[in-house]
């Protein structure tokens, strides 16, 4: 018999060779039924492996995130052994699961796919699905398995066995195919009832742009077709809500060649949000004690050498600028920290100055592919709302709860109420990913738990998600679409202090190190700007929108009255603007709804005469005639009903 330990930490007996399905039937028949893949003692495998030791297991059906990647990566595939049935003598390299479904990289040679060929390559691998092949896992030589692929000529998996050794290399069978693959397999092809093929694009073998380029096919599946449809629902409504069109359409933001691709250019109406984003932040930022700062767009080469940035995103970053000094590098700015510890630096402390907590709205660089490059959310330039806050040891706790208490204000204010607090630390298993001592990274990991505990965060652990200086805290936030996005960080650095050697005078007058808190509610600027309107569909909360109101007179004898109307709304502090064309009111008000312009005030003859405006919410709803006093106060009700209190 073997002990089998549960999430739960219940122990249960089962005979030596029982798998996954045995545990989960043994629980109940409706767990059995539904169980399409395991971990035991932290590696993942199939349902049906045998188990022959003692150890912890973790059963995941569709529901659980586990079980969708190995849904997808199973279903990977299927389409895989489709696409060689319908395109023979292709080459297909690796087919992994991802956020929502899956892609395979594949080198079709003299075949070409489009969109019009999906339909197709989906009623194939459905075909196979229905077969109700079971997947199986088999160790093989590394000899065999060169062999196996060299007769396929395929040299992109004999590349990738010549770097693995004997004892790791497994194949997966199904049906007629077998793959190069590490495992993580539903039970069988009959549990996919709903494929579909959703792109293909460009992409470089092995992310190289020296080597070939492949065509990657993306595609996602269900256990039901229903699933399916609203999931393709899901995508229609997320086309509309796309921040590139949303952007466009309501004159936020737009890309020039001749400045260059990844770099935005911010339009009148989009600065203008922006600027109302940075007075909010900077407003909180006051209020908790922050000092702003301002630092250059470039800094010599050795500052990122020293605060190892350079050895760690040297490559994603621009090249060194020369000047004509020789030996004389500077670098166009990746991050704000180093310049904040060199203003830490800049003065003496006690232990009595501590916290200082220095604030910047500042740009970095980063060298992206052109190929990873998309709108907003992936540039080459961008302004993190930056902050670091150097603290006493015993200081870091309140500090770190502090910011919590920042970047929760933050997300409420601004509608993004649905997330998950995840605390990233180190993988024990790669120390050579991080710098700085073992001691230091175990206060800091602690630090953050403890706060997050005593804040009541619902908090998951993520191993090897830290940055390489220091653990975080990130907030995972789901928008109205249910799409998961990583919004505001928090990070404790023991590194970057020593470092910069950056001391403190204690109170026994020596020098001591400070901590560094690393801070971003908003991450960046563009980012956040492009997840907003995504999550808003563009119906920004109503104190952050460019225009509140768009005043319509009904013909030119209005107009007079129209712009008396915009006086009294600029003196109650209401954003609005005048639509006086030679137009019909009714195309005006469609005008002024693809502009998401949340009230329209319409004036004519009556309104003139009770000194009154007919006013009507974006969407439709008319809410009939009202003074601007009171209209006044119904914006203002509405806005602090959304502006969460500081």
């Amino acid at each position: 018999m073997i002990n089998i330990t549960l999430p739960d930490g219940a122990i249960k007996k089962f005979e030596k060779g029982s798998s996954p399905f045995d545990v989960a039937k043994g629980i109940s028949e409706g767990l059995a039924r539904n169980i399409i893949s395991a971990k035991f003692n932290d590696r993942t495998i199939e349902a049906t492996t045998p188990l022959h030791q003692d150890g912890s297991l973790t059963l995941y059906t569709w529901n659980n995130d586990e079980g969708k990647k190995a849904f997808w990566h199973s279903t990977s595939h299927v389409v895989a052994q489709a696409l060689e049935e319908l395109y023979p003598g292709i080459k297909l390299t690796i087919g992994p699961a991802i956020e929502n479904g899956f892609y395979y990289d594949v080198d079709f040679g003299e075949h070409t796919i489009s969109e019009k060929d999906f339909p197709e390559i989906e009623k194939k691998a459905l075909e196979i699905a229905r077969g109700k092949h079971d997947f199986a896992m088999r160790e093989v030589s590394k000899s065999d398995a060169l062999t196996f692929y060299k007769k396929q000529n395929n040299s992109y998996k004999v590349e990738l066995i010549e770097n693995l050794n004997d004892g790791e290399i497994t194949f997966c069978d199904h049906s007629s195919f077998t793959d190069l693959c590490r495992g993580g397999h539903i039970p069988n092809t009959g549990i996919i009832k709903a494929i579909k093929i959703l792109s293909v694009a460009g992409a470089y073998w092995r992310g190289d742009e020296n080597n070939k380029q492949l065509t990657r096919v993306y595609g996602i599946s269900f256990p039901k077709q229903k699933e399916l449809t609203e999931y393709l629902e899901l995508l229609e409504e997320a086309k509309k809500r796309d921040h590139r069109k949303l952007g466009k359409e309501l004159e936020l933001f737009a890309f020039s060649q001749k400045v260059g691709q990844g770099l935005p250019l911010w339009l009148p109406k989009g600065a203008a949000l922006r600027e109302r984003l940075e007075d909010f932040l900077k407003k909180a930022q006051k209020k908790a004690g922050y000092e702003m700062v301002a630092t250059p767009h470039i800094g010599q080469k050795e500052l990122y050498v020293t605060s190892g940035h350079y050895a760690k995103y040297g490559e994603d970053s621009f090249q060194p600028i020369h000047t004509p000094k020789e030996d004389e590098e500077f670098l166009l700015k990746p991050m704000n920290c180093p310049h904040h510890c060199e203003i830490y630096n800049v003065s003496p402390f006690s232990y009595k100055d501590l916290p200082k907590r220095y604030a910047e709205f500042g740009t970095v660089y980063r060298y992206e592919q052109s190929g990873e490059l998309h709108g907003l959310t992936r540039v080459r330039g961008f302004t993190q709302d930056d902050a670091h806050i150097f603290c006493t040891p015993d200081q870091l706790h309140e500090e770190f709860k502090n910011v919590i208490d920042l970047s929760l204000y933050v997300l409420g204010s601004l509608g993004f109420d649905n997330f998950t607090a995840q605390v990233s630390v180190r993988d024990l298993d790669q120390p050579e990913k991080y710098i700085g001592s073992v001691e230091n990274w175990e206060k800091a990991e602690q630090a953050i738990i403890d706060a997050a505990e005593e804040k009541g965060l619902k908090y998951v652990i993520e191993k090897g998600e830290a940055a390489f200086y220091g653990p975080k805290l990130d907030f995972m936030v789901k928008d109205a679409l249910g799409r998961q996005w990583q919004l505001g960080t928090i990070q404790v650095d023991y590194n970057l202090p020593e470092r910069f050697d950056l001391t403190y005078k204690g109170s026994d007058n020596e020098l001591h190190r400070p901590v560094m808190i690393h801070r971003a509610p908003f991450g960046s600027m563009e980012r956040f700007v492009a997840l907003l309107l995504e999550h808003t569909g563009g119906n920004f909360p109503l104190w952050l929108i460019p225009k509140q109101a768009i005043v319509l007179p009904i013909s030119e004898k209005h107009e007079k009255y129209a712009e008396k109307v915009l006086k009294s709304l600029e003196n109650h502090e209401i954003r609005a603007l005048i639509d006086n064309r030679n137009e019909t009111v009714g195309k005006k008000i469609r005008e002024a709804e693809l502009k998401k312009i949340p009230f329209m005030l319409i004036v004519g003859e009556n309104e003139e005469q009770a000194n009154t405006i007919a006013v009507r919410r974006h969407g439709g709803e008319d809410l009939g005639s009202i003074e601007i006093g009171a209209f006044s106060d119904l914006v203002s009700k509405e806005i602090n009903s959304t502006l969460k209190s500081f």
